[in-house]
């Protein structure tokens, strides 16, 4: 299975950290963002990866190269301006991850979770969305997890983590350009083909100063 990391985005909360730095090759404690996401999916047996980036996306490039002292191969994937959001992202991709199911990772996030996990996974419908517990600034979630399958709608909602498989189906009747990820998955959800699970280890969301701060301090006393 392939993977993708998601690194297009501008990071507007983040600065003025990313005012000339893409937000996934800032530093927290000893290693960029975007090495943590690449070193666990390295050692969950993940080879094959894509990136994608828009905002200072040559950084990502000459930072990363093509994956070889990481143990992997990295291709890009890049979208110039102001990036194509998560969907058109993917989309724009898909000829590089191929036609079996892949995984996708926001390039913002750190968490514990085993993607070896991932692999033994494969999902049988459309989507597969690990989700998480609901952070203090998003109290109210994102979906809701029924038994194996996720809905748009219903009680206890959980976070999406930014961490899913997907079918290339998901994407058939896209087309290339700027659009978002969640109007489709709301569609297969209403359908009942988006199957998840709930992750309750580490995660969390790389979105301020003040939470790459909280990272680094965490990572020290981790250790």
């Amino acid at each position: 299975m392939k993977a993708m990391i998601l690194a297009a985005g501008r990071g507007e909360r983040m600065r003025p950290l990313t005012d000339n730095t893409p937000k996934p090759l800032l530093w927290a404690g000893s290693k960029r963002l975007i090495e943590y996401l690449i070193e666990s999916l390295a050692a969950a047996g993940f080879i094959d990866l894509v990136i994608n980036h828009a905002y200072f996306g040559r950084q990502i490039e000459q930072a990363l190269g093509n994956g070889e002292r990481y143990g992997v191969q990295i291709r890009y994937s890049p979208e110039g301006g102001q990036g194509l959001e998560t969907g058109g992202g993917i989309f724009q991709a898909i000829p590089l991850l191929g036609k079996e199911p892949f995984l996708a990772v926001n390039g913002d996030i750190w968490t514990d979770y085993p993607f070896t996990r991932v692999r033994r996974q494969v999902p049988i419908d459309l989507a597969h969305l690990i989700l998480v517990d609901n952070p203090p600034y998003s109290p109210r979630g994102d979906f809701s997890l029924q038994g194996e399958r996720i809905a748009a709608v219903g009680a206890n909602k959980l976070t999406f983590s930014g961490m899913g498989v997907y079918r290339p189906e998901l994407f058939a009747q896209c087309r290339p350009g700027r659009f978002p990820l969640a109007p489709l998955l709301r569609e297969a959800m209403a359908r009942g083909r988006v199957t998840g699970e709930y992750y309750r280890g580490q995660w969390r969301d790389i979105g301020t100063p003040a939470r790459l701060q909280h990272l680094t301090h965490w990572l020290q006393s981790y250790k």
